[in-house]
């Protein structure tokens, strides 16, 4: 290996860039979770399974509680986010998009540092995961 070792150690400033805005995201997200759990379990909006039946549907597999519940797949939970225990999904979507939003953000970093190719790539990285989030690619989305 050739070169200072202590200089390989050091973060990039794209890479400290991702890192802030990851943190932020994550952050976000997090308080996100813990308000509309605390708005769910205080029963300040109301849930679309109460409470007192949710047991019931502990052993049915996935197929059958959506069957039951007449709960649809893919993003159609936004429709149903006037209720408690859909509320919850906003944190979880930008848990799960975060990492989209911040190769958006390295990408004029990576340009002024004429990181092109690199900033291209960043780019097919957030159209990519942004099209598989969608279910545009036969994936199924979420």
């Amino acid at each position: 290996m050739t070169g200072d070792p202590h200089k390989s150690l050091q973060a990039s400033h794209e890479q400290i860039v991702y890192a802030a805005v990851l943190e932020k995201g994550m952050l976000l997200g997090l308080a996100l979770l813990l308000l509309t759990f605390v708005l769910y379990v205080l029963g300040i909006i109301k849930p679309y399974i109460p409470v007192s039946e949710i047991s019931q549907y502990w052993s049915l597999s996935v197929g059958e509680y959506l069957h039951t519940t007449r709960i649809h797949q893919g993003w159609w939970w936004v429709g149903m986010l006037g209720y408690g225990d859909f509320l919850n999904f906003i944190g979880i979507a930008l848990l799960g998009g975060v990492t989209i939003f911040c190769f958006l953000v390295v990408i004029p970093v990576l340009w002024k540092n004429n990181d092109k190719l690199y900033a291209l790539f960043s780019l097919l990285e957030a159209v990519i995961l942004s099209l598989a989030a969608s279910g545009m690619l036969g994936s199924g989305g979420h």
